[in-house]
């Protein structure tokens, strides 16, 4: 006799765990930092909880990747060397790409305060912050990217 899952398997010629594996999609996070400790950290926090992680050094560098358009979400760095993480955030917003966005910042300062009041903007978090409080803040993103 024949198991459900087995005749699955039989009616489409995939096996039952290939295809589950296959139809679920793993949110991709954007990670733009300069300091390479910062990114490799925030990826590592990131995969830990199942998301997979795309990582940039700079603005240009992301603008000039071809996975933006499939981003769940950004971690920004507000600082960067040359575009800055707000004039980054902006000019996606204007272009209309704009992906769910937490700030994370060392530097607090009325003008980066203001930019949490943004549509996208998830959240603005100082380092150092608390593992959970990003975490919380990528669940609100991801569940933002798909409405």
């Amino acid at each position: 006799m024949q198991t459900a899952w087995e005749a699955v398997e039989y009616s489409v010629g995939v096996p039952w765990g290939q295809l589950m594996n296959e139809s679920r999609t793993v949110p991709i996070i954007g990670v733009i930092d300069d300091d390479e400790c910062v990114r490799e950290s925030l990826a590592g926090l990131a995969e830990s909880a199942g998301y997979e992680t795309s990582l940039f050094a700079s603005a240009e560098e992301f603008l000039q990747s071809a996975v933006r358009d499939s981003l769940a979400c950004l971690i920004l760095d507000v600082r960067l060397p040359g575009m800055s993480g707000v004039e980054l955030y902006t000019q996606l917003a204007q272009n209309l790409h704009a992906i769910p966005t937490i700030f994370i910042t060392a530097h607090a300062d009325e003008q980066t305060n203001s930019w949490v009041s943004e549509p996208g903007v998830i959240a603005l978090l100082y380092k150092p912050f608390q593992p959970e409080v990003l975490l919380q803040a990528v669940r609100k993103a991801i569940t933002r990217s798909r409405i």
